[in-house]
């Protein structure tokens, strides 16, 4: 081979690594992208957000989407007699609250799956087994056709099945949700490895927050 081309093969492969290495660099610093499906919305194609809701939490208080207005939340599904996953989704989501402790503009999200026998006191007690004192993690109740339905705009599966433990078959997804009500990631909630991975993406979407405050 001429040194010419040998010259200008070496300039071409130097060149695809330096873009390569750039496109790798430029990954990290990437928004987390929306993971809603799109719709189309008067002739263009809009995210679909998460819909209006309206529940109560351990405390009494109405909760609805007005309660996370200007704050990101981190969502789960579960219920107080769960005998499975529910307390292994319970200590990630535990761990999420410490981390975040001091931050604002970050909010917890528990949905009882059982609110035939979750009641709001009952609810009140598992938060406070739990050791959450914190206004900003919400444990609620409400109709069971509400809180199925909602599920699956979260990407989580409920399911009545009277042959496993508990009689309510549900995923153990943990998901982030923006201040616009978008889904910006999700995990599975009894694995800690993945629920690292989590944390990191969810300090990713506060830290793009804040830049653009």
């Amino acid at each position: 081979m001429k040194k010419s081309s040998i010259y200008w093969l070496h300039s071409g492969l130097a060149w695809c690594c330096l873009v390569i290495l750039m496109l790798s660099c430029g990954s990290n610093n990437r928004d987390l992208p929306i993971l809603n499906r799109q719709i189309e919305k008067d002739g263009e194609l809009v995210y679909r957000s998460i819909p209006d809701f309206s529940f109560i939490n351990q405390d009494s208080q109405l909760v609805s989407q007005e309660t996370f207005r200007n704050k990101a939340y981190v969502v789960d599904f579960f219920f107080t007699s769960c005998p499975t996953i529910c307390p292994k989704l319970a200590q990630e989501m535990l761990r999420i609250h410490d981390h975040f402790e001091t931050e604002p503009g970050l909010a917890l999200l528990s949905h009882t799956i059982d609110p035939r026998r979750d009641s709001v006191a009952k609810l009140a007690h598992y938060a406070s087994n739990l050791g959450v004192t914190s206004s900003r993690w919400h444990f609620v109740t409400g109709k069971k056709s509400d809180l199925f339905e909602i599920a699956d705009d979260y990407f989580n599966i409920v399911i009545e099945n009277p042959d496993v433990p508990g009689g309510l078959d549900h995923s153990g997804r943990l998901v982030l949700v923006d201040e616009d009500r978008h889904i910006r990631a999700f995990c599975n909630g009894t694995d800690p490895e993945e629920v690292d991975q989590f944390i990191v993406k969810i300090e990713q979407l506060l830290s793009s927050k804040k830049k653009v405050d």
